[in-house]
């Protein structure tokens, strides 16, 4: 399997041509993760002579593949989209824990597995995530700049990368309301800093709690698919 997690973070997995040729559409189990697993969503329409968008999604604290999909599955085949969602190892992101370890080695696995089995797009690759997991977006996205064009953070919490490569264009969005990483200790303090460092930056507060609104999850989807 190509791909390979090195030191301080950094993926070794990048696009190429696929190996197979044959992926249906629908949903694939990766299989090769045990208890903790993932999940590749390929949309209808999906031909391996057209290399498609993909984004990595990335689940909330205590969450799964299967809902760490939920922002963008319903807008896939529309969109044309490839969605990829692993399970974090333990609870939540390793990064949340302190540092860089098994998710990404893990991520990497996945995503030399996605690349082996369908064309993607390398100048529309997303790191996607709420809550935890768009703090962890954040964070292997600008750690990743050379395979990451973008980053999708939904409520994030805080950015720790383990070093900077390229410069991902970035969307974000937080609710005035949110209780569980309010808007002001949060995106409010780390989108400044992120511009500061030179970042190209949306933001979207909305008038809610802690979620990924449906009308958010278009605007943002439609911002990664823009030409």
């Amino acid at each position: 399997m190509r791909g390979g997690v090195t030191i301080q973070g950094r993926l070794v997995a990048r696009p190429l041509a696929p190996i197979s040729k044959r992926t249906a559409p629908g949903l694939h189990p990766l299989a090769f993760g045990g208890d903790r697993d993932g999940l590749l969503y390929v949309p209808a329409g999906y031909r391996p002579d057209q290399p498609a968008p993909l984004a990595l999604m990335l689940h909330g604290a205590g969450g799964d593949a299967r809902g760490g999909l939920a922002p963008f599955q319903p807008l896939a085949d529309n969109a044309g989209l490839l969605l990829l969602a692993t399970d974090s190892r333990q609870q939540s992101w390793d990064v949340i824990r302190g540092g860089f370890g098994p998710d990404v080695a893990f991520i990497d696995q996945a995503l030399a597995w996605t690349f082996a089995h369908c064309a993607v797009d390398p100048g529309r690759v997303a790191a996607e995530g709420f809550s935890d997991g768009a703090s962890y977006a954040l964070s292997l996205a600008i750690t990743n700049g050379e395979l990451f064009t973008h980053v999708i953070a939904f409520s994030p919490g805080f950015v720790a990368p383990a070093g900077y490569e390229g410069h991902p264009r970035i969307y974000i969005s937080h609710g005035i309301g949110d209780r569980v990483l309010p808007i002001d200790s949060c995106s409010r303090k780390l989108v400044p800093r992120l511009k500061r460092s030179g970042y190209d930056v949306l933001y979207k507060e909305f008038d809610g709690p802690h979620t990924v609104p449906p009308e958010i999850a278009r605007e943002a989807l439609a911002w990664f698919l823009e030409k």
